[in-house]
């Protein structure tokens, strides 16, 4: 297998189906129109392709392209990689034939860089066989993530008649204007999905406080001070989920019905910090244990007090900690299903996800559905976006010390 000859067509055949089945895919869903990538022929003309790339290298560009093209247009005879529809709009093919040759010249010449046609050592055969997989994995992974967020954000902007018409269509008329954003109007309007949002935003916040509160000196404890059990206790913060909150559903419940504290905002607030706190202590006694010590003791010998070590030491240090946490049980607070499902009953105090729930009764439009979890999805998903790399150095904080 250790020819070019022989690796470049395997690898340009299984490529091409890839390709073939993405364009297929993003076509389909973007336009309505019918698009399917044919197997068999992928699989050929991926393999004339690959022995093309690495039979003439890069300086030979013509070549390149020109098997890369004869790819693009072979749609249009029906003997192409994607079979397009005969309904299809002559934009809607333009861009396929467009998209195919652009597509599988930059990312085929990618995966051959460099590929002899004859005998591969060891290293250039790996690098082909890794960069074809890296490929494959970022499509893939993408897909995954997008086709639902795409599918959920088109079906939002369409009508009840359009989806009757053709539930697989998730294009989008542009020439409707505002009138695209009826469904998030009609939210807002007559589901009170303002109060959903206010009431989601400061019961997470507050749970952000409160597992802070409790979180920071209890890490800072685990981490700094030494008693009986904590190599055990440091150890065994996270067992608490190793028991499923489904098992713990109904205890919360009778407990919360007995004290009155079911359908209450400050139940929802007193049980989230719960959830949050263990994972708080985790993520921040590892990241205390990482801090120099020196600096803390300086300030004890200069006359502060613990506290204000604590305060005007440790907590400056460990602003990348706290802003990845409190990020973390943000998410955590917004998210969060099962408990407002089970304890809030009352629609003035639902939080977001709870309003969502409601949508999803065949008494109301499938795009309002779609609509209720754009608005839920789509700021915690800026948050993360924007606060990324804080996340991921809080959660590999305590990677290596603790």
């Amino acid at each position: 297998m250790r020819k070019g000859y022989l690796t470049a067509p395997v690898l340009g055949a299984i490529w091409l189906v890839v390709i073939a089945t993405t364009v297929a895919i993003t076509m389909s869903f973007s336009t309505g129109a019918a698009f399917r990538p044919q197997v068999l022929l992928c699989l050929i003309w991926g393999a004339v392709a690959g022995l093309v790339y690495v039979r003439f290298p890069a300086q030979h560009a013509p070549a390149r392209l020109g098997i890369s093209a004869f790819l693009g247009l072979s749609g249009l005879t029906g003997f192409g990689p994607v079979l397009i529809g005969s309904d299809t709009s002559l934009q809607a093919v333009v861009v396929t034939v467009v998209a195919m040759a652009v597509v599988m010249h930059l990312s085929l010449a990618a995966i051959l860089k460099e590929t002899p046609f004859g005998e591969l050592t060891r290293h250039e055969y790996e690098e082909a066989v890794i960069r074809f997989f890296t490929g494959f994995g970022y499509i893939f992974f993408t897909a995954i993530v997008v086709i639902p967020f795409y599918v959920m954000v088109m079906t939002s902007l369409k009508s009840q008649q359009a989806l009757l018409q053709n539930p697989l269509d998730f294009s989008v008329d542009l020439s409707q204007g505002t009138d695209l954003f009826r469904s998030y109007t009609e939210l807002f309007r007559d589901f009170n999905f303002g109060t959903y949002l206010w009431t989601s935003l400061y019961v997470s916040v507050l749970t952000v406080f409160i597992t802070l509160l409790f979180s920071v000196p209890g890490a800072y404890a685990v981490a700094r001070f030494r008693f009986q059990g904590q190599k055990a206790f440091s150890r065994s913060i996270l067992l608490i989920y190793m028991v499923p909150m489904i098992v713990l559903a109904l205890p919360i419940y009778i407990a919360f019905s007995l004290t009155g504290l079911r359908n209450s905002i400050l139940g929802i607030v007193m049980i989230y910090p719960v959830t949050t706190i263990p994972v708080a202590l985790y993520m921040l006694q590892g990241y205390f244990r990482g801090l120099p010590t020196e600096v803390e003791e300086a300030g004890l010998m200069d006359g502060l007090s613990r506290l204000a070590v604590i305060w005007k030491i440790t907590l400056p240090l460990s602003l990348p900690a706290l802003a990845s946490v409190s990020l973390y049980v943000f998410m955590i607070a917004w998210n969060e299903f099962l408990l407002a499902f089970m304890l809030l009953d009352d629609p003035s105090k639902f939080t977001l996800t709870r309003g969502v729930t409601m949508l999803n009764s065949s008494e109301i439009p499938r795009q309002h559905l779609m609509a209720g979890a754009v608005i839920a999805t789509v700021p915690i998903m800026a948050l993360f976006l924007g606060l990324e790399r804080f996340m991921t150095k809080g959660l590999t904080a305590g990677s290596v010390k603790g």
